[in-house]
């Protein structure tokens, strides 16, 4: 529920204190079609000043402002002019307003120096976007992205409790102050449980998640780490929602000295193993399997998925849990009743990472029925990363170039969303969209999902051109 005390700062506020400067305006990069902004005439470009006097500091500040049901904006249009607003509104109306940022204060980076850091596991010269280390409480519980509450300030604390910030997302690593430092490379990391009492204290919760370095925290570590997490995973109001156990990931470009070891068949069948044992042990005691393996787990290991019951309410789907298990239910249900036969004939083809090509094989034996379609799956390495056994949202447009030179993709390719930038048609390593299908020289079509796979697999050949 949301608590309307300290959302925002009077716009009279200078402090020399940089954690306490004014924000920058709320930038407006689009307006919802029939909204209350769009009849205020707000256009994109827009810049919000403050709500009832108060200027925001990020999203969650803005949505708890215009809750209010007599609104008092103070707008900047695009060529510099002062716009006052007043209106009335219903409580639960929202202004239909689409920001260029969620945060209207800057980013708050992570001050760790974590080994295993896919961000310092790049190279250099590529945008801007891919260096940032985001540790930031409010992303974390505004869209679920994971943060280390090593660099929170007292203010931040506050802030927490009194707007009741709950779920956050917390990457634990280890429950052990010596190894969870030694992790994370910062003193302040070894203040985890107190924090997590701090949490209790307060009724607010978290999901958490381990990642898992072989030889630094997994056996008698990680088990210490979720039976830790489990005491607070019980009670009618948990601390601790969900732990995701996620194996680490290790590219070319790692620095020399981190002696980071990857995940093999072997660690990953002892740390499934392990897991799973421990589940049965959590079931009984809390009523819940509470921890859950990415599914990379098994598909390095060369198991089979859990079935999708098990991941239960699918907590850390997000997280790469359960995800690909759910897609494969899709693709079953989505190839379940297929046509017989097309009109003319078709071939197509779908890329995938070489981790999941061998899940998702018998979908596409069904689809291949089809009497007129060559529906082709290449699942691909990435030279780029220096991983053969990768999962489709790190291939590269390197990567596919390089891996689908000579073969035969048919008329159309289908790549997975996955591979892209959200907001931009670009990939990993900056290659564009426009710039891939002009190397391989083929129509590319972007899908979404099961049925999206489905579906541009059937269409027939001439809505394709």
């Amino acid at each position: 529920m949301w608590n309307k005390s300290s959302a925002g700062i009077p716009v009279s506020t200078v402090n020399t204190n940089s954690e306490r400067l004014i924000p920058a305006p709320a930038v407006v990069q689009s307006i919802l079609p029939g909204s209350i902004g769009e009849e205020l005439g707000f256009e994109p470009g827009d810049q919000l000043l403050s709500i009832n006097g108060m200027r925001p500091r990020d999203l969650i500040d803005y949505r708890l402002l215009i809750v209010e049901e007599n609104i008092h904006l103070e707008v900047n249009d695009q060529e510099g002019n002062l716009h006052i607003v007043d209106f009335e509104k219903e409580p639960d109306d929202d202004l239909g307003l689409i920001f260029t940022e969620a945060l209207f204060d800057g980013l708050r980076q992570c001050n760790n120096q974590c080994p295993f850091c896919f961000i310092d596991q790049q190279p250099y010269g590529r945008r801007q976007s891919l260096y940032l280390k985001d540790d930031d409480y409010r992303l974390s519980f505004l869209y679920g992205s994971y943060l280390t509450l090593t660099n929170l300030n007292e203010q931040d604390w506050e802030r927490i409790e009194s707007q009741k910030l709950s779920p956050l997302y917390v990457s634990v690593h280890a429950t052990n102050p010596k190894i969870r430092s030694k992790l994370l490379k910062n003193p302040r990391a070894g203040l985890l449980m107190k924090q997590l009492d701090w949490f209790a204290s307060r009724n607010l919760q978290i999901h958490a998640q381990v990642v898992v370095c072989p030889g630094i925290n997994d056996k008698s570590t990680l088990n210490q780490t979720l039976q830790d997490l489990s005491i607070y995973a019980k009670g009618n109001w948990p601390v601790v929602l969900s732990t995701a156990v996620v194996p680490v990931g290790l590219t070319r470009f790692r620095p020399a000295q981190d002696k980071l070891i990857a995940v093999d068949i072997k660690s990953a069948k002892q740390v499934i193993a392990q897991v799973e044992l421990l589940q049965k042990e959590f079931k009984v005691n809390i009523g819940s399997n509470f921890a859950w393996l990415a599914d990379e787990w098994y598909l390095i290991a060369g198991l089979e998925l859990p079935p999708l019951s098990a991941y239960e309410d699918l907590p850390q789907e997000e997280n790469g849990v359960g995800s690909i298990r759910a897609f494969l239910e899709n693709m079953d249900v989505a190839t379940s009743s297929l046509p017989k036969r097309m009109k003319g004939s078709k071939s197509c083809s779908w890329v995938v990472g070489q981790l999941v090509k061998e899940a998702l094989t018998p979908s596409c034996r069904r689809i291949n029925e089809i009497e007129g379609l060559s529906f082709h799956l290449y699942g691909l390495p990435s030279p780029y990363w220096g991983q053969e056994q990768v999962v489709t949202g790190l291939l590269t447009g390197e990567d596919l170039v390089n891996g689908l030179q000579g073969l035969d993709l048919g008329e159309q390719l289908l790549l997975p969303s996955v591979m892209l930038q959200q907001d931009k048609a670009i990939f990993l390593d900056d290659m564009s969209l426009e710039e891939l299908e002009h190397a391989l020289g083929i129509p590319i079509r972007i899908v979404y999902g099961a049925d999206d796979v489905v579906a541009a697999a059937i269409e027939e050949l001439e809505k394709v051109h």
